[in-house]
C-alpha cells in the first residue's frame, strides 16, 4: 500500500512536472515545410516565374517573341538597346543586349548606387583643392569650389542633372578614394549579375578599356528605381546649386525629362541618366511609368539622327514596350541568377540560423527543468501532494473524454522525443522525497 501510494504520488509530480516543461524548440517535426523555415530567417521563397532562355539575349541581332497581335519592334540605329519590365525585370525584347560599348556618363548609375548609400543628403562636406585633381579634359562640370561648403544632396544634384565630373570626383574622395570607389563599383556590377562592365573611371569619362553593355545599364537603372534617393535625383528636373553667399539654377540634361531644345517631354518620365563623349556617342538609360506599370530602356550609340536622335530612339521603344507588354513572350531577364554557390550559402545561413536557435532552446531547457525539480519540495509542502494528483487525474480525465486526440502534455512532449531522461527521474525523486516528508511529519504527529 506505501509503495502504491508512492508511486502514486512519483507519476502525479512527473505529470505536473511535464505540463510546466518548455518544450525545446531545437527538435522541430521533420514535416515543418521548407519554406517556414527560410520565411523565418527573413529570406521569403521567391515567386515562380516562367521558364526564360537566358542565352537568348547573347545571340546577334534583334531579340523578341511575339504574340498575336503584338506590335512590330520599331526600327532604331542604335548599336544595342534594351526594353524590360521594371518589375518584374522580364526583358520584352533588345538587340546586341550584351555587345560591350563605352558607356559615357551612363556609368553614373553604377556609381549612384555604389556610393549614395554612404552619406546622408544633408550631411555637410568642405571641398578640399585635393578632390578636383584629375578630372579629364572637357569633361561636364556643375561648379563644385574648393573651400566651399556643400550638402551631400548638392553634390548627387550635380551628379545627376548636370552629369558634374568635378561632383562625382569629391564623392568618390568621400567614399575612400578613386581607386577604391573604381574596385567597388566593379564589386557592385558582379553582385548585380553585370559581367559586361569594366570599371576604369568612376564618371564615366573615357579611358582605354572602359566598356558596359545596354543590359548591364539597364540592370544599374531597374536596381536604382528602387532606392527611393536615387530615384528622387534621377528624376529631378531643375535645382539650384550653391555657390557660397548664392546659388544658381541648374537644369536636368536629359531632355526626355525637361523637354528642352526642341525634345518633347516623355509622359510619366521617370529619369534615368543620360551620356555622351566622342567615343561613346550618346548612350541614354530610361524609365518611365503608364497605366501601373514601369518599363526601363536603354539605348547605346544611335548611329543616324544627330544628337538628340538617342532620346527619339528611346520614346519609341518605350511607346513599343508599353503597347506590347502582355503581348509578348520575355527573352531574358535582368534579375542576377542565382548561382549554386548563392544557393548553398543561402542553405548554409538557413542551418546555421537553426543550429543556433537550437542551441539556445537546449541550453534553456535544464535550467528550466532544474528550477522546477528544486521547487519541488516547496511547492509540495505548501499546497501538498494533491495537487500533483488532481493534475494527473485531469490528464487522464482527457485523454478518456477525448480517445482519438493527444492530451496538451503528449502534443507538448512529442516534438521532443528527445526530451532528457534526467528530468523525468529528477520529478520522481522529488514526489518521492515529498511523499517520505509527509510521512515522517505524519509519524512526528
Amino acid at each position: 500500500m506505501i509503495v502504491t501510494s508512492a508511486v502514486r504520488h512519483a507519476a502525479a509530480g512527473s505529470a505536473a512536472l511535464l505540463f510546466v516543461l518548455p518544450v525545446p524548440a531545437a527538435v522541430a517535426s521533420p514535416a515543418t515545410p521548407v519554406s517556414r523555415v527560410v520565411s523565418s530567417v527573413g529570406e521569403p521563397t521567391p515567386p515562380a516565374r516562367q521558364y526564360v532562355d537566358r542565352t537568348r539575349l547573347s545571340r546577334k541581332g534583334t531579340q523578341v517573341q511575339r504574340l498575336p497581335g503584338a506590335p512590330a519592334v520599331p526600327s532604331v540605329s542604335a548599336l544595342s538597346w534594351v526594353v524590360a519590365d521594371a518589375s518584374s525585370g522580364e526583358v520584352l525584347a533588345a538587340r546586341d543586349a550584351h555587345r560591350k560599348l563605352p558607356p559615357a556618363s551612363t556609368l553614373k548609375t553604377l556609381f549612384a548606387l555604389t556610393a549614395l548609400p554612404r552619406h546622408k543628403p544633408s550631411e555637410l562636406h568642405t571641398v578640399a583643392d585635393s578632390e578636383l585633381t584629375g578630372i579629364g579634359e572637357g569633361s561636364s562640370l556643375v561648379g563644385v569650389k574648393e573651400g566651399y561648403t556643400y550638402k551631400v544632396s548638392d553634390l548627387w544634384n550635380g551628379v545627376f542633372l548636370s552629369s558634374g565630373n568635378d561632383a562625382v570626383h569629391v564623392l568618390a574622395e568621400m567614399n575612400g578614394g578613386w581607386e577604391s570607389t573604381t574596385r567597388q563599383m566593379q564589386e557592385k556590377a558582379r553582385s548585380l549579375g553585370a559581367k559586361d562592365t569594366h570599371v576604369v573611371s568612376p564618371d564615366g569619362y573615357d579611358a582605354p578599356g572602359q566598356v558596359s553593355s545596354a543590359y548591364d545599364l539597364a540592370v544599374f537603372g531597374r536596381i536604382g528605381l528602387q532606392d527611393p534617393e536615387f530615384a528622387r535625383y534621377c528624376s529631378t528636373a531643375y535645382a539650384e546649386f550653391p555657390a557660397g553667399s548664392w546659388s544658381y539654377g541648374i537644369a536636368n540634361t536629359n531632355r526626355l525629362l525637361t523637354g528642352e531644345n526642341g525634345v518633347e517631354r516623355y509622359p510619366g518620365l521617370l529619369g534615368i541618366k543620360n551620356g555622351y563623349t566622342t567615343n561613346a556617342g550618346n548612350t541614354l538609360v530610361s524609365a518611365a511609368r503608364r497605366g501601373g506599370r514601369t518599363l526601363v530602356v536603354s539605348v547605346m550609340n544611335p548611329q543616324e539622327g544627330g544628337g538628340f536622335a538617342v532620346y527619339e530612339e528611346a520614346r519609341e521603344l518605350l511607346d513599343w514596350g508599353f503597347e506590347a507588354a502582355g503581348r509578348v513572350q520575355p527573352v531574358g531577364s535582368l534579375a542576377p541568377v542565382r548561382t549554386k554557390a548563392a544557393a548553398d550559402a543561402g542553405t548554409r545561413a538557413v542551418s546555421v540560423a537553426r543550429e543556433e536557435r537550437g542551441a539556445k532552446a537546449v541550453a534553456t531547457a535544464p535550467q528550466a527543468g532544474t528550477k522546477a525539480v528544486a521547487t519541488a519540495p516547496q511547492a509540495g509542502a505548501e499546497a501538498g501532494a494533491e495537487a500533483g494528483v488532481e493534475a494527473g487525474a485531469k490528464a487522464r480525465a482527457e485523454a478518456a473524454a477525448a480517445p482519438g486526440k493527444k492530451s496538451r502534455a503528449a502534443e507538448a512532449s512529442a516534438p521532443s522525443a528527445g526530451l532528457p531522461l534526467a528530468l523525468v527521474g529528477s520529478a520522481c525523486a522529488a514526489a518521492l522525497a515529498l511523499w517520505g516528508w509527509r510521512r515522517r511529519t505524519a509519524r512526528r504527529a
